[in-house]
């Protein structure tokens, strides 16, 4: 086996999902993972110190074998950063390009690059977006929709009054300013394009978090699309569904890559139809998205098990996804049109009389896991047997994390950091996005005089709440004969209940 490496991460912001899952995931690989101190990194809408990040990058990439870089913390500062900056396009641009001398100092260094194209939320919100998002969000993300499918010819009659009544309303100001902000990253997003043409950026991903088939996104997608096929990089770009995952995807690609492998995945679904499911905030069919998500990380799809290295159990919807807090009010296409049941007999087979690694992508609901089939799971005691397992937030978090987690499993196996991982995901996608948050979404935090979107600080009393009802909702749902959950560590990191920070690790079951 070739010898691993050091690799340089810039992480898309500081949450959790971003700032520790591809480090996590580095850990007993082998590979010495560089990320920046916390302190750099910025803190919501506030962006990171783009100029200390720099100067650390180049610092450490001198002596680095790769880098994984997200652009828009470097460029804007962060995900939310890139949303709300006021610079032109001269200026986000002259920062790209010291890019150039990454590769100058160091030749042999492999950039593996992310960018994202700037989303349109469909509600009015301003929780992650300009404050004028609150009053204006609907009307804005409704005016590119309805806009773009008049382009096309489509547009119904309804949609056209409905377009008039929002260009009567719809505050010149805040389109000027919104539409500004999205033509400065889209041009640079052209420009990035450059840098991999002339071999500055060796691959790259631009994921698209929350989109939709027509509007402002899906427009600003189509001229990416277009520069992508004249420079002839489809080989080295790809475009799909995601965000919060790439980093994980990335360092999996990076990994294959420096030991010359290329897995084989083969996927089973749980429904007949699952394949061809849209999942929610996403623009295409299910298994489209997969293709992608597999090719990223530096796999193929098998096209049976038996020359798999890896079986996936993919728990799609049987028809139409909804949100993980669903699961308490019975759901006739989830019982009826898709069988669980069989998925996890399948899993148990392949895993105990084949051989053959097994994950699990949950992405029966967004932003939860199914109970029910942690449930089946643990009662065939396959909860810390798996190669991975994730079931949070989109169908895409979930599929490039757990994608990533098991390619590394291929690789090392069950190593302590691999249970630990697979201890902090039942811990988190399960017992607080499926059950905690839930109930504190359900008026919990309004008793206590807070809001969903403003808690007591990161760890104040809903972190100390979260901290005990996840230990009780672990002893519950995975704690057993096959090991138990511990956590360690549990805050707040945006002060709202929508995302938790933990620390968790898997402990033997006492005898």
């Amino acid at each position: 086996m070739t010898k691993r490496n050091k690799i340089v991460f810039i992480p898309l912001d500081e949450r959790p999902c971003n700032y520790e899952f591809p480090y996590l995931l580095a850990q007993g690989t082998g590979v010495h993972m560089a990320r920046p101190p916390m302190e750099m990194m910025g803190l919501k809408k506030r962006p990171g110190d783009t100029k200390r990040l720099w100067g650390w990058l180049e610092e450490q990439s001198a002596d680095a074998d790769g880098a994984i870089i997200a652009l828009d913390t470097l460029l804007y500062g962060g995900i939310v950063p890139s949303r709300l900056h006021d610079m032109d396009h001269p200026q986000v641009a002259e920062r790209l390009q010291r890019l150039r001398e990454l590769k100058r100092w160091n030749p042999d260094l492999k950039i593996f690059a992310f960018q994202l194209i700037m989303r349109c939320p469909q509600y009015s919100l301003s929780d992650e977006e300009p404050d004028y998002y609150a009053d204006w969000g609907r009307e804005i993300f409704r005016k590119g929709y309805i806009g773009h499918r008049s382009q096309l010819g489509i547009a119904t009659t309804e949609e056209l009054a409905e377009l008039e009544d929002i260009n009567r309303r719809l505050p010149a100001e805040v389109l000027e300013d919104y539409m500004g902000r999205r033509a400065v990253n889209t041009s640079v997003i052209l420009d990035v394009l450059d840098l991999i043409a002339e071999g500055t950026i060796d691959f790259m991903i631009i994921p698209q978090d929350d989109s939709a088939p027509y509007g402002h996104t899906a427009k600003d997608q189509q001229k990416v699309r277009a520069k992508i096929s004249e420079l002839d990089l489809e080989l080295k770009t790809y475009m799909y569904p995601g965000a919060d995952e790439v980093g994980c995807t990335l360092l999996a690609r990076m990994l294959n890559g420096n030991l010359n492998k290329i897995p084989l995945i083969y996927p089973r679904m749980a429904a007949v139809k699952g394949p061809f499911v849209t999942p929610l905030l996403e623009d295409r069919s299910f298994y489209e998205s997969l293709k992608y998500h597999i090719m990223a990380a530096g796999g193929l799809i098998a096209s049976s098990a038996a020359e798999a290295d890896l079986i996936l159990l993919v728990n799609t919807p049987g028809e139409t996804m909804v949100e993980a807090t669903s699961q308490e009010q019975a759901n006739f296409s989830y019982d009826v049109y898709r069988n669980i049941v069989e998925l996890v007999e399948y899993g148990d087979y392949m895993l105990r009389n084949q051989g053959k690694p097994v994950a699990v992508a949950d992405i029966g609901y967004m932003n939860g896991a199914d109970r029910k089939l942690v449930k089946l799971l643990k009662q065939k005691e396959m909860l810390f047997e798996l190669a991975g397992f994730a079931g949070w937030n989109t169908s895409s978090n979930t599929l490039g994390t757990v994608i990533a987690q098991s390619m590394i499993y291929l690789h090392d196996g069950p190593t302590q950091q691999h249970l630990d991982f697979l201890a902090l995901r039942y811990a988190e996608d399960l017992c607080y996005c499926s059950i905690v948050r839930t109930a504190l979404n359900q008026g919990e935090v309004e008793a206590m005089g807070l809001s969903r979107f403003e808690l007591d600080g990161q760890r104040g009393r809903v972190a100390q709440l979260v901290k005990q009802r996840l230990a009780d909702a672990l002893e519950e749902r995975v704690n057993g004969n096959a090991g138990r959950v511990e956590i360690l560590d549990c805050c707040m990191p945006w002060n709202r209940t929508f995302e938790v920070g933990l620390s968790a690790r898997y402990l033997l079951s006492e005898s």
